[in-house]
């Protein structure tokens, strides 16, 4: 194996918080090499038909946008390589990291490491949903899309704090009617939440129906729309056909976040553990940024400020590694950028 490539900074993953990230570390003139296990870089975004949230922009396409980002990082000397699955990183007695990709096919090194693999929303897996996501009719974000049911019947699938929440907040403010289904009797949400879902529900025309599942989600084959949903009631075994305009499933997201098990710590949902101030990690010399780390607020604009956020902060690194063991107010600093 020839010897190692060795960058300035070390990005792992091309979403928004990665290319944000590489575009002010490349500005800096810091060599940066951006790593995507995928054959495009962009992540979710890709998967977005519409953006309506993003500043600057009164509607873009999620590739469209990216595409932009990659130009724009490309133009400062940003490497951006994709179909590289990291599989391993390790930080040496010397300080330097190294990454390793696909159980040592290549290696690379770098002063600093900006860890951004992004978060999967987690799927109900059943017949239609992939298809549906794809034609724009199955949504996991109620903030982005829900602009787009105004005075339309929706579905929402969920019981947590954020399933409730976005029901309301999609009733409230677009759908003509909610249907919110959950497989339990009882929501998982807080009380007060669940109080509130009540008190709206009569006004707002939010039907909640319980202990129900969705069993296949059906398109209309010749127009790529949507038909109809089957759900089932899970006591009874009964399956009845709801006939909405789009699907909102909210039942939790997934970091990508497996490889780095054991290298940097990580809560019990898995989410990368970081100050909310420098955005450090448990290992000198390795950021997090965007949906992967704790607490993120999981939203286009915020990842791109997760980016910027650690590519400023890691100059105070390269200036001084004994910076990391800095406290949150300290590291932070008054000196502005």
């Amino acid at each position: 194996m020839s010897d190692p490539e060795v960058f300035d900074v070390a990005i792992v993953g091309a979403g928004p918080a990665g290319l944000a990230a590489g575009l002010y570390t490349s500005r800096d003139r810091y060599s940066t090499l951006i790593l995507e296990k995928n054959g495009l870089p962009g992540g979710q975004i890709m998967l977005t038909e519409h953006i309506e949230n993003y500043p600057g922009w009164e509607s873009v396409g999620g590739p469209e946008l990216v595409q932009h980002m990659v130009n724009q990082v490309h133009s400062f000397g940003t490497s951006i390589r994709t179909g590289q699955p990291v599989t391993a990183l390790r930080r040496r007695d010397d300080g330097v990291l190294e990454i390793e990709i696909e159980g040592g096919s290549s290696v690379y090194r770098s002063r600093a490491i900006i860890l951004s693999p992004g978060s999967d929303y987690r799927q109900l897996g059943v017949p239609g949903e992939t298809q549906m996501r794809q034609a724009g009719k199955v949504s996991y974000c109620a903030t982005c899309d829900g602009a787009f049911y105004r005075d339309k019947h929706v579905l929402a699938v969920g019981g947590g704090n954020t399933a409730v929440q976005d029901a309301i907040f999609l009733a409230t403010r677009f759908a003509k009617k909610t249907t919110l289904i959950h497989r339990r009797r009882q929501f998982r949400a807080q009380k007060i939440l669940i109080e509130e879902l009540y008190e709206k529900a009569g006004e707002n025309n939010i039907e909640i129906k319980l202990p129900y599942v969705v069993e296949r989600i059906v398109g209309d084959g010749e127009k790529a729309t949507l038909d109809h949903v089957e759900i089932k009631n899970v006591e009874t075994g009964d399956v009845e056909s709801l006939h909405v305009d789009g699907v909102f499933i909210f039942v939790g997201m997934v970091p990508n976040t497996a490889f780095l098990k054991g290298f940097v710590a990580t809560n019990e949902l898995g989410y990368l553990e970081c100050d909310t101030t420098a955005l450090r990690t448990s290992v000198p010399g390795v950021f997090a940024a965007g949906d992967c780390r704790a607490a993120a607020p999981m939203q286009l604009a915020t990842a791109c400020g997760d980016g910027v956020t650690v590519a400023m902060m890691l100059k105070e690194y390269f200036r001084d590694p004994n910076w990391w063991a800095a406290g949150a107010a300290e590291a932070a600093g008054e000196r502005g950028w």
